[in-house]
Protein backbone atom coordinates (compact mmCIF):
# COMPACT_ATOMS: atom_id res chain seq x y z
CA UNK A 1 0.00 0.00 0.00
CA UNK A 2 1.34 3.26 -1.18
CA UNK A 3 1.81 5.96 1.92
CA UNK A 4 0.98 9.54 1.08
CA UNK A 5 2.81 12.29 3.26
CA UNK A 6 -0.60 14.69 4.53
CA UNK A 7 1.96 17.49 6.10
CA UNK A 8 0.86 20.84 4.67
CA UNK A 9 3.69 22.55 3.06
CA UNK A 10 4.98 25.68 5.22
CA UNK A 11 3.31 28.95 3.82
CA UNK A 12 5.68 31.75 2.72
CA UNK A 13 6.31 34.74 3.92
CA UNK A 14 4.72 36.62 1.05
CA UNK A 15 1.24 34.94 1.54
CA UNK A 16 1.38 35.49 4.79
CA UNK A 17 1.56 38.75 4.38
CA UNK A 18 -1.22 39.05 2.11
CA UNK A 19 -3.39 37.18 4.42
CA UNK A 20 -2.75 39.52 7.57
CA UNK A 21 -3.10 42.18 5.57
CA UNK A 22 -6.91 41.45 3.96
CA UNK A 23 -7.65 40.11 7.87
CA UNK A 24 -6.96 43.55 9.24
CA UNK A 25 -8.83 45.30 5.84
CA UNK A 26 -11.95 43.02 6.54
CA UNK A 27 -11.82 43.75 10.36
CA UNK A 28 -11.45 47.79 10.24
CA UNK A 29 -14.04 47.55 7.16
CA UNK A 30 -16.75 45.36 9.46
CA UNK A 31 -15.68 47.73 12.94
CA UNK A 32 -15.78 50.80 11.32
CA UNK A 33 -18.69 52.66 12.81
CA UNK A 34 -20.86 55.01 10.17
CA UNK A 35 -22.10 58.06 11.24
CA UNK A 36 -24.87 58.80 13.04
CA UNK A 37 -27.22 61.39 14.89
CA UNK A 38 -25.55 60.44 18.43
CA UNK A 39 -28.13 63.37 20.21
CA UNK A 40 -31.70 64.17 18.43
CA UNK A 41 -32.15 68.13 17.95
CA UNK A 42 -33.40 70.28 20.35
CA UNK A 43 -34.03 74.18 20.56
CA UNK A 44 -32.89 77.29 22.05
CA UNK A 45 -33.30 81.18 21.61
CA UNK A 46 -36.27 81.46 20.71
CA UNK A 47 -37.66 84.27 19.74
CA UNK A 48 -40.07 85.27 17.42
CA UNK A 49 -38.27 85.97 14.20
CA UNK A 50 -35.09 83.45 14.96
CA UNK A 51 -34.22 80.11 16.71
CA UNK A 52 -31.46 78.20 17.39
CA UNK A 53 -31.03 74.20 16.43
CA UNK A 54 -28.60 71.84 18.14
CA UNK A 55 -27.27 68.12 17.59
CA UNK A 56 -24.86 66.46 18.15
CA UNK A 57 -22.89 63.28 15.65
CA UNK A 58 -20.53 60.19 16.53
CA UNK A 59 -18.67 61.39 13.44
CA UNK A 60 -17.21 64.90 12.87
CA UNK A 61 -19.30 66.63 9.57
CA UNK A 62 -20.74 68.78 8.17
CA UNK A 63 -24.79 69.88 9.06
CA UNK A 64 -27.56 71.77 8.15
CA UNK A 65 -31.38 72.12 8.83
CA UNK A 66 -34.15 72.00 6.10
CA UNK A 67 -37.10 73.83 6.63
CA UNK A 68 -40.44 73.61 5.40
CA UNK A 69 -43.84 75.58 5.68
CA UNK A 70 -46.53 73.84 8.09
CA UNK A 71 -48.89 73.18 4.82
CA UNK A 72 -50.35 69.42 3.52
CA UNK A 73 -47.21 69.42 1.42
CA UNK A 74 -45.04 66.67 1.45
CA UNK A 75 -41.64 67.62 3.04
CA UNK A 76 -40.46 65.86 -0.71
CA UNK A 77 -42.96 67.55 -2.45
CA UNK A 78 -39.57 69.86 -3.47
CA UNK A 79 -36.41 70.60 -2.45
CA UNK A 80 -36.22 72.52 1.00
CA UNK A 81 -34.26 75.67 1.80
CA UNK A 82 -30.87 74.78 3.47
CA UNK A 83 -29.11 76.76 6.12
CA UNK A 84 -25.66 75.81 7.21
CA UNK A 85 -24.22 75.57 10.38
CA UNK A 86 -21.01 78.32 10.00
CA UNK A 87 -19.32 81.03 10.47
CA UNK A 88 -17.01 83.67 8.67
CA UNK A 89 -18.16 81.92 5.24
CA UNK A 90 -17.18 78.13 6.53
CA UNK A 91 -19.47 74.94 6.70
CA UNK A 92 -18.64 74.11 10.39
CA UNK A 93 -16.76 70.36 10.61
CA UNK A 94 -17.18 69.07 14.15
CA UNK A 95 -19.92 66.78 15.89
CA UNK A 96 -21.66 69.80 17.84
CA UNK A 97 -23.90 71.21 15.53
CA UNK A 98 -25.67 74.68 15.63
CA UNK A 99 -27.90 76.21 13.05
CA UNK A 100 -29.15 80.05 13.70
CA UNK A 101 -32.38 80.28 11.45
CA UNK A 102 -33.43 84.16 11.43
CA UNK A 103 -35.59 86.18 9.36
CA UNK A 104 -38.88 84.04 10.65
CA UNK A 105 -42.61 84.84 10.52
CA UNK A 106 -43.75 85.90 14.29
CA UNK A 107 -46.32 83.46 15.76
CA UNK A 108 -45.48 80.92 12.42
CA UNK A 109 -45.10 77.09 12.86
CA UNK A 110 -42.73 75.80 10.71
CA UNK A 111 -41.27 71.88 9.75
CA UNK A 112 -37.85 70.88 9.99
CA UNK A 113 -35.14 68.06 9.34
CA UNK A 114 -31.33 67.93 9.94
CA UNK A 115 -28.60 66.46 7.99
CA UNK A 116 -24.97 66.04 8.13
CA UNK A 117 -22.47 64.60 5.67
CA UNK A 118 -19.52 63.13 7.32
CA UNK A 119 -15.87 65.02 6.70
CA UNK A 120 -13.60 62.20 6.26
CA UNK A 121 -10.62 64.19 5.00
CA UNK A 122 -9.45 67.61 4.43
CA UNK A 123 -5.84 68.20 2.93
CA UNK A 124 -4.56 71.22 1.57
CA UNK A 125 -7.66 72.17 -0.65
CA UNK A 126 -9.53 68.86 -0.79
CA UNK A 127 -12.33 67.73 1.28
CA UNK A 128 -13.09 64.32 1.49
CA UNK A 129 -16.84 63.57 1.96
CA UNK A 130 -18.36 59.78 3.84
CA UNK A 131 -21.64 59.20 4.01
CA UNK A 132 -25.08 60.86 5.66
CA UNK A 133 -27.45 60.82 8.21
CA UNK A 134 -30.61 62.84 9.49
CA UNK A 135 -33.61 63.02 10.65
CA UNK A 136 -36.54 60.78 9.95
CA UNK A 137 -38.77 62.94 7.29
CA UNK A 138 -40.05 59.80 5.21
CA UNK A 139 -41.65 57.20 7.68
CA UNK A 140 -42.26 59.91 10.66
CA UNK A 141 -43.68 63.37 11.03
CA UNK A 142 -41.00 65.92 10.51
CA UNK A 143 -40.03 67.89 13.88
CA UNK A 144 -41.63 71.39 13.98
CA UNK A 145 -41.22 74.73 16.23
CA UNK A 146 -43.65 77.68 16.29
CA UNK A 147 -42.22 81.62 16.54
CA UNK A 148 -43.09 83.73 19.44
CA UNK A 149 -46.34 85.87 18.67
CA UNK A 150 -48.91 87.73 20.07
CA UNK A 151 -50.69 85.79 22.45
CA UNK A 152 -53.18 86.42 25.43
CA UNK A 153 -52.32 84.28 27.87
CA UNK A 154 -48.53 82.50 28.36
CA UNK A 155 -48.15 78.88 29.97
CA UNK A 156 -44.96 77.41 31.29
CA UNK A 157 -43.48 75.02 33.47
CA UNK A 158 -40.43 75.08 35.79
CA UNK A 159 -38.10 72.66 37.40
CA UNK A 160 -34.95 72.53 38.97
CA UNK A 161 -32.14 70.75 41.09
CA UNK A 162 -32.90 67.39 39.13
CA UNK A 163 -29.32 66.71 39.84
CA UNK A 164 -29.17 63.99 37.11
CA UNK A 165 -31.98 62.11 38.73
CA UNK A 166 -34.21 61.21 35.30
CA UNK A 167 -37.32 59.41 37.01
CA UNK A 168 -38.13 62.80 39.13
CA UNK A 169 -37.83 64.68 36.47
CA UNK A 170 -40.42 62.65 33.92
CA UNK A 171 -42.98 62.24 37.17
CA UNK A 172 -42.75 65.85 36.73
CA UNK A 173 -42.42 66.47 33.07
CA UNK A 174 -45.34 64.00 32.54
CA UNK A 175 -48.02 66.59 34.62
CA UNK A 176 -47.22 69.18 32.24
CA UNK A 177 -49.55 69.56 29.25
CA UNK A 178 -47.16 70.45 26.98
CA UNK A 179 -49.69 70.44 23.69
CA UNK A 180 -50.96 73.68 25.67
CA UNK A 181 -47.38 74.97 27.08
CA UNK A 182 -45.72 77.52 25.60
CA UNK A 183 -41.89 76.61 27.37
CA UNK A 184 -40.14 75.08 29.89
CA UNK A 185 -38.02 76.85 32.45
CA UNK A 186 -34.12 74.63 33.46
CA UNK A 187 -33.96 76.63 36.70
CA UNK A 188 -30.46 75.28 37.22
CA UNK A 189 -28.41 72.19 38.89
CA UNK A 190 -30.04 69.68 36.44
CA UNK A 191 -26.71 67.63 36.85
CA UNK A 192 -24.67 67.07 40.27
CA UNK A 193 -21.48 68.52 37.75
CA UNK A 194 -20.40 68.45 34.29
CA UNK A 195 -17.87 65.82 33.62
CA UNK A 196 -18.98 64.87 29.85
CA UNK A 197 -20.95 65.40 27.20
CA UNK A 198 -22.35 61.67 27.10
CA UNK A 199 -23.19 62.33 31.12
CA UNK A 200 -24.72 65.93 30.23
CA UNK A 201 -26.99 64.13 28.07
CA UNK A 202 -27.34 60.93 29.94
CA UNK A 203 -28.18 62.83 33.05
CA UNK A 204 -30.92 64.99 31.48
CA UNK A 205 -31.20 66.17 27.73
CA UNK A 206 -31.32 63.15 26.53
CA UNK A 207 -34.64 62.66 28.54
CA UNK A 208 -35.77 66.41 28.05
CA UNK A 209 -35.42 65.88 24.04
CA UNK A 210 -37.43 63.11 23.95
CA UNK A 211 -39.95 64.25 26.04
CA UNK A 212 -40.40 67.99 24.54
CA UNK A 213 -37.21 69.70 23.85
CA UNK A 214 -37.19 68.96 19.80
CA UNK A 215 -40.34 70.91 19.10
CA UNK A 216 -40.80 73.19 21.96
CA UNK A 217 -38.59 75.82 23.67
CA UNK A 218 -36.23 75.38 26.76
CA UNK A 219 -35.26 78.48 28.48
CA UNK A 220 -31.99 77.79 30.57
CA UNK A 221 -30.88 79.22 33.79
CA UNK A 222 -27.37 77.68 34.65
CA UNK A 223 -27.38 76.86 38.05
CA UNK A 224 -23.88 76.75 40.27
CA UNK A 225 -23.61 72.77 39.91
CA UNK A 226 -23.62 73.48 36.38
CA UNK A 227 -20.04 75.33 36.83
CA UNK A 228 -18.39 72.67 38.49
CA UNK A 229 -16.16 69.49 36.45
CA UNK A 230 -14.12 69.50 33.88
CA UNK A 231 -16.98 70.22 31.16
CA UNK A 232 -18.38 72.84 32.90
CA UNK A 233 -16.44 75.86 30.58
CA UNK A 234 -18.00 73.68 27.64
CA UNK A 235 -21.50 74.57 29.12
CA UNK A 236 -22.23 77.98 26.47
CA UNK A 237 -21.89 75.73 23.26
CA UNK A 238 -24.78 73.59 24.03
CA UNK A 239 -26.76 76.32 25.02
CA UNK A 240 -27.08 79.43 22.90
CA UNK A 241 -29.25 82.48 24.14
CA UNK A 242 -30.74 85.57 22.46
CA UNK A 243 -27.55 87.59 24.13
CA UNK A 244 -24.85 85.80 23.54
CA UNK A 245 -24.24 85.20 27.41
CA UNK A 246 -25.46 83.19 30.07
CA UNK A 247 -27.72 86.09 31.21
CA UNK A 248 -30.54 87.69 28.90
CA UNK A 249 -33.82 88.44 28.23
CA UNK A 250 -36.51 87.35 26.49
CA UNK A 251 -40.79 87.51 26.06
CA UNK A 252 -43.75 85.22 25.73
CA UNK A 253 -46.74 87.51 25.16
CA UNK A 254 -47.53 90.68 27.39
CA UNK A 255 -44.41 88.62 29.99
CA UNK A 256 -40.53 89.37 30.42
CA UNK A 257 -38.48 86.98 31.36
CA UNK A 258 -35.07 88.24 32.65
CA UNK A 259 -32.45 84.93 33.06
CA UNK A 260 -30.12 85.87 35.51
CA UNK A 261 -26.92 83.64 36.06
CA UNK A 262 -26.55 83.22 39.71
CA UNK A 263 -22.65 81.82 39.83
CA UNK A 264 -21.06 79.76 42.45
CA UNK A 265 -22.65 79.65 46.17
CA UNK A 266 -19.34 79.95 48.06
CA UNK A 267 -16.64 82.72 48.15
CA UNK A 268 -14.17 82.14 44.92
CA UNK A 269 -11.21 81.29 47.58
CA UNK A 270 -13.27 78.30 48.67
CA UNK A 271 -11.33 74.98 48.41
CA UNK A 272 -13.86 73.30 46.31
CA UNK A 273 -13.09 75.49 43.37
CA UNK A 274 -9.18 74.59 43.64
CA UNK A 275 -8.97 78.70 42.46
CA UNK A 276 -10.57 78.11 38.65
CA UNK A 277 -13.20 80.27 39.30
CA UNK A 278 -14.38 84.09 39.90
CA UNK A 279 -17.21 84.85 40.26
CA UNK A 280 -18.02 87.59 42.17
CA UNK A 281 -16.36 89.65 39.20
CA UNK A 282 -18.77 88.24 36.90
CA UNK A 283 -21.56 88.85 38.91
CA UNK A 284 -20.74 92.29 38.50
CA UNK A 285 -19.99 92.40 34.67
CA UNK A 286 -23.60 90.63 34.93
CA UNK A 287 -25.40 93.61 37.32
CA UNK A 288 -24.17 96.58 34.28
CA UNK A 289 -25.53 94.59 31.67
CA UNK A 290 -28.81 94.58 34.10
CA UNK A 291 -28.83 98.20 35.07
CA UNK A 292 -28.83 98.20 30.92
CA UNK A 293 -31.85 95.58 30.72
CA UNK A 294 -34.15 96.91 32.97
CA UNK A 295 -34.24 100.23 30.52
CA UNK A 296 -35.33 97.98 27.72
CA UNK A 297 -38.92 99.29 25.88
CA UNK A 298 -39.74 95.06 25.51
CA UNK A 299 -39.27 94.93 29.46
CA UNK A 300 -40.21 98.40 30.78
CA UNK A 301 -43.68 98.08 28.77
CA UNK A 302 -44.31 94.76 29.56
CA UNK A 303 -47.65 93.75 31.53
CA UNK A 304 -45.72 90.73 33.60
CA UNK A 305 -41.93 91.42 34.56
CA UNK A 306 -40.62 87.35 35.97
CA UNK A 307 -37.13 87.21 37.14
CA UNK A 308 -35.80 83.74 36.95
CA UNK A 309 -32.77 82.83 38.87
CA UNK A 310 -31.31 79.61 40.57
CA UNK A 311 -30.25 80.79 43.47
CA UNK A 312 -32.34 83.53 45.41
CA UNK A 313 -30.71 86.19 46.91
CA UNK A 314 -31.32 86.19 50.54
CA UNK A 315 -29.58 86.09 53.62
CA UNK A 316 -27.00 83.33 53.63
CA UNK A 317 -23.63 82.25 52.01
CA UNK A 318 -21.41 84.60 50.16
CA UNK A 319 -23.18 84.39 46.60
CA UNK A 320 -26.67 84.62 47.87
CA UNK A 321 -25.71 87.84 49.91
CA UNK A 322 -23.39 88.68 46.71
CA UNK A 323 -26.91 88.23 44.10
CA UNK A 324 -28.87 89.92 46.95
CA UNK A 325 -26.29 93.48 47.03
CA UNK A 326 -25.69 93.66 42.90
CA UNK A 327 -29.08 92.44 41.59
CA UNK A 328 -32.10 93.11 43.59
CA UNK A 329 -31.50 97.28 44.20
CA UNK A 330 -31.58 97.08 40.30
CA UNK A 331 -34.59 94.67 39.88
CA UNK A 332 -36.36 96.51 42.71
CA UNK A 333 -36.57 99.80 41.01
CA UNK A 334 -37.46 98.20 37.99
CA UNK A 335 -41.03 96.95 39.09
CA UNK A 336 -39.82 92.98 38.84
CA UNK A 337 -43.24 91.21 39.54
CA UNK A 338 -41.48 87.98 40.89
CA UNK A 339 -38.17 86.09 40.93
CA UNK A 340 -38.23 81.78 40.05
CA UNK A 341 -35.92 80.11 42.34
CA UNK A 342 -34.34 76.94 43.15
CA UNK A 343 -31.57 75.64 45.14
CA UNK A 344 -32.47 74.98 48.50
CA UNK A 345 -34.07 71.53 47.91
CA UNK A 346 -37.26 72.77 49.61
CA UNK A 347 -40.12 74.54 48.70
CA UNK A 348 -40.36 77.90 49.95
CA UNK A 349 -42.21 81.33 49.14
CA UNK A 350 -40.76 84.70 50.28
CA UNK A 351 -42.98 87.48 50.66
CA UNK A 352 -41.98 90.94 49.57
CA UNK A 353 -40.35 93.28 52.39
CA UNK A 354 -38.47 96.60 52.67
CA UNK A 355 -35.12 94.81 51.17
CA UNK A 356 -36.84 92.56 48.12
CA UNK A 357 -39.67 94.45 47.16
CA UNK A 358 -41.21 91.24 45.17
CA UNK A 359 -41.63 87.63 46.48
CA UNK A 360 -39.64 84.91 45.57
CA UNK A 361 -40.71 81.34 44.21
CA UNK A 362 -38.04 78.75 46.02
CA UNK A 363 -39.09 75.56 44.21
CA UNK A 364 -38.25 72.35 45.84
CA UNK A 365 -36.35 70.24 43.67
CA UNK A 366 -39.01 67.77 44.00
CA UNK A 367 -41.49 69.93 42.75
CA UNK A 368 -42.78 71.45 39.31
CA UNK A 369 -44.44 75.04 38.84
CA UNK A 370 -47.34 75.74 36.40
CA UNK A 371 -47.29 79.34 35.48
CA UNK A 372 -50.14 80.86 33.23
CA UNK A 373 -50.51 84.79 32.67
CA UNK A 374 -53.44 86.45 31.50
CA UNK A 375 -55.04 89.69 31.12
CA UNK A 376 -56.16 89.52 34.42
CA UNK A 377 -53.59 88.03 36.42
CA UNK A 378 -50.60 85.89 37.09
CA UNK A 379 -50.84 82.43 38.52
CA UNK A 380 -48.12 80.68 39.47
CA UNK A 381 -48.81 76.58 41.06
CA UNK A 382 -46.49 74.29 43.11
CA UNK A 383 -47.28 70.59 42.47
CA UNK A 384 -44.94 67.45 43.86
CA UNK A 385 -44.58 64.60 42.21
CA UNK A 386 -47.92 63.21 42.86
CA UNK A 387 -49.44 65.76 41.66
CA UNK A 388 -51.35 67.34 44.63
CA UNK A 389 -51.09 71.25 44.85
CA UNK A 390 -48.76 72.42 47.14
CA UNK A 391 -49.22 76.41 47.43
CA UNK A 392 -50.04 79.06 44.67
CA UNK A 393 -48.85 82.75 44.38
CA UNK A 394 -50.97 85.00 42.34
CA UNK A 395 -49.37 88.22 40.96
CA UNK A 396 -51.81 91.13 39.40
Amino acid sequence: MDSFNLKPKPMNKSTFILLISLFLLCKGLFAQEKIKISHLPYIQALTDSTVSILWTTNKDAIGWVEIAPDDQTHFYQQERPKIFAGKYGFKNVGTVHQVDLKDLKPGTKYRYRVYNQEVLKHEGTKVQYGDYTATNVYSEKPLTFSTVGTKKQVSFAVINDIHGKNEVMSNLLNQVDLNNTDFVVFNGDMVDNLLSEEQMFSGFMDNAIKTFASEKPMYYSRGNHETRGPFAVAYPKYFPTSSGELYYMFNQGDACFIVLDCGEDKPDSDIEYSGIVDMDAYRTEQAKWLEKAVENPIYKNAKYKIIICHIPPVLGWHGMEDLRNKFVPILNKSGAQIMLSGHMHKHEILKSDNTVNFPIIINSNVNLIKATLDDKQGSFKIYNQEGKLVEELLIK
